[in-house]
């Protein structure tokens, strides 16, 4: 090795330090080892295996599943001056023919290839004849068949232990519980690599779960309470949803597009790149959308309808503040949409096994949504690490849960489920439960019930809480081959007979929407004894325009973080200028007269010589 790490990370990537175990898994990366990396997104993963593969001699091939980000990888990677390039099928073969020449004349650093390019006998052929430096399979969670993100070809790649045992590998991902571990390691053989498991913490992320009461509305509140202008992602299970939603979004004057696997190709991708390259653009997508997205500034994820897991959940949420900066993971959930979830789950083609794996992550993730304790520390609970304190910075920490006594509820609802028939949903026997006079009622005889009428102390809000509850706790169940309708279960007994006790939190009905902000008005400074806004948006427009010139992301210029530096900082030289964060030897070059033109200007001052 001709450089240090140290060098490496300082000189070409403009950091002063590791972060966690970052030294610890590069230094035994570089050293020839093999490794299993578990750490959260925004944790610093790329680097892992990016300054191995530039201090080892050969080229680092890097295993990706999608193409956007094998593409602004590379891109950021030329940034920072390291020779990386891409295989992929968007190439043409006069493309394809100056990489593979590259890698033959060990002109590349770095190469990013999908896994179905990579394990083509072409590819393979022509890197048996290549000095490599390691194999890194990112997103190595994609191997698992019991996973949210399978993969088939990630199957195949135990070929590269096979063919090239020398050559060290680091298997990535942030998320994986201990089932999916032993599966990576086992379809990998990696069963002798190095765990290192930097925990899945995201203490910069809050996170929030309200009941669904007009969910278009309450993601509106949410839009222009905290993320007025930002950029984030609106995840719905549904195309429909998905284009119903960004454009009501747009009639609210914000800047949101859809994403689905029901548009073009080139509009999807036409999408991607305005979220990748605008500012505060939100994109409201099913799960086809995010996988790789490595945009740093994501302010927020929002989940309009339940994820199918919480691996699920975690992943999609840990899209958001990648940068380490303050972001929101926020969702609505009600009822109806388990019962989408379970009739998805029981009628795919998926074997009875799978089945009840899915049912049970979905489970517990009605589980987690249920919740009246710290959100956090169940999460990370769940991926096998504790938390010793709550976390104080999710809705339940932030504003403490109470509980009540819902026994005698849960019986009257229990009742009015078994008197009724157990075929009607929970719409209807709400309506039974408060009394209320309809044709409906009348025609089925409901009005004649013991428990006709014995609910009216609760609304109808309340009455949802009380019905959710108990089917997230398996007290009842919901029918999915009957429209919905409301079942008992064999647990639902205990309570029926009085011999358990049903405690639940209590969901606050959301008070009247807040007065509008005028559009335009400025939000609140993030830092009043620094902060400057014109500045601010000088900075983010020379970043924009600079990028523009190239083709790339803003990002990719510099971070969020880096301006918001050069803001408290106001660097006056290139020395100066060299000491922020995120600032290689490469970016000052390219940049820094640029930067340190406008903070000049903006004091009034002479660009010095």
């Amino acid at each position: 090795m001709t450089q240090s790490i140290h060098e490496v990370l300082q000189r070409v990537f403009g950091y002063p330090g590791f972060l966690g175990q970052q030294e610890a898994v590069i230094e035994h990366t570089a050293a020839g080892g093999d490794s299993l990396v578990l750490m959260p997104t925004g944790g610093g993963k790329s680097l892992c295996y990016q300054i191995p593969a530039i201090v080892r001699e050969g080229v680092g091939v890097v295993v990706s599943p999608l193409i956007a980000l094998m593409r602004d990888q590379v891109e950021g990677l030329r940034q920072t001056g390291v020779r990386a390039a891409c295989l992929n099928s968007t190439l043409t073969w006069p493309e394809v023919q100056e990489v593979e020449a590259a890698v033959r004349s060990g002109g590349l650093d770095l190469l990013y290839v999908a896994p179905e390019r990579l394990l083509g006998e072409r590819t393979l052929e022509m890197l048996s004849r290549t000095r490599l430096a390691l194999f890194a399979i990112d997103e190595a969670h994609c191997v698992s068949q019991w996973g949210h993100d399978f993969r088939p070809e990630y199957l195949q790649l135990s070929v590269l232990h096979e063919r090239f045992p020398d050559v060290p590998r680091i298997a990535l991902t942030a998320t994986a519980d201990e089932p999916t571990r032993r599966e990576i390691a086992q379809r990998l053989q990696l069963r002798d690599a190095a765990l290192f498991v930097s925990g899945f913490d995201r203490p910069n992320i809050r996170y929030s779960v309200v009941p669904k009461n007009n969910a278009r509305a309450q993601l509106g509140r949410f839009l222009e309470e905290r993320h007025r202008g930002h950029a984030g992602i609106v995840y719905c299970l549904s195309r429909r949803r998905v284009d119903d939603t960004a454009e009501w979004l747009r009639g609210e004057g914000v800047n949101a597009v859809p994403y689905h696997a029901g548009l073009s190709g080139g509009t999807r991708q036409r999408h991607q790149d305005r979220f990748q390259r605008e500012e505060g653009v939100v994109v409201v997508a099913t799960v086809a959308f995010g996988m790789g997205i490595d945009k740093p500034d994501v302010r927020f994820v929002a989940h309009l309808d339940l994820p199918k897991s919480i691996e699920a959940y975690y992943q999609e949420t840990g899209r958001a503040g990648r940068d380490g900066e303050p972001a929101d993971a926020w969702m609505v959930y009600g009822l109806q949409e388990v019962v989408t979830l379970r009739h998805m789950v029981e009628n795919s083609e998926a074997g009875e096994d799978r089945k009840r794996v899915e049912l049970r992550k979905l489970d517990a993730m009605l589980g987690y949504c249920e919740l009246a304790t710290c959100r956090r520390r169940t999460l990370l609970s769940y991926f096998g690490e504790d938390l010793p304190e709550p976390c104080g910075n999710c809705d339940n920490c932030l504003v403490p849960v109470t509980t009540w006594d819902a026994t005698e509820a849960a019986r009257k609802a229990m009742s009015c489920v078994h008197r009724t028939g157990q075929r009607f949903g929970t719409a209807y026997l709400i309506d039974v439960l408060r009394g209320r006079d309809t044709e409906r009622i009348r025609q089925f005889g409901h009005d004649r019930l013991p428990t006709y009428g014995v609910g009216a102390d609760l609304g109808p809000y309340e009455w949802r809480s009380v019905f959710r509850q108990l089917v997230a706790r398996g007290l009842l169940s919901v029918d999915v081959e009957g429209y919905g309708s409301i079942r008992l279960t064999g647990d639902s007994r205990p309570v029926l007979r009085g011999d358990a006790e049903v405690l639940m939190r209590r969901d606050v009905r959301p008070t009247a929407r807040k007065a509008r902000r005028r559009r335009g008005e400025p939000e609140p400074p993030p830092d009043p004894a620094t902060w400057d806004e014109a500045l601010w948006e000088s900075l983010r427009k020379r970043r924009t325009e600079l990028a523009a010139a190239q083709g790339v992301p803003p990002y990719v210029i510099f971070h969020d973080s880096t301006l918001r530096e050069m803001i408290a900082q106001r660097p006056r030289t290139s020395d100066d200028f060299s000491q922020l964060t995120g600032v290689g030897d490469t970016k000052l070059r390219r940049y820094g007269a640029d930067f340190l033109a406008v903070i000049t200007a903006h004091e009034g001052g002479s660009v010095p010589g």
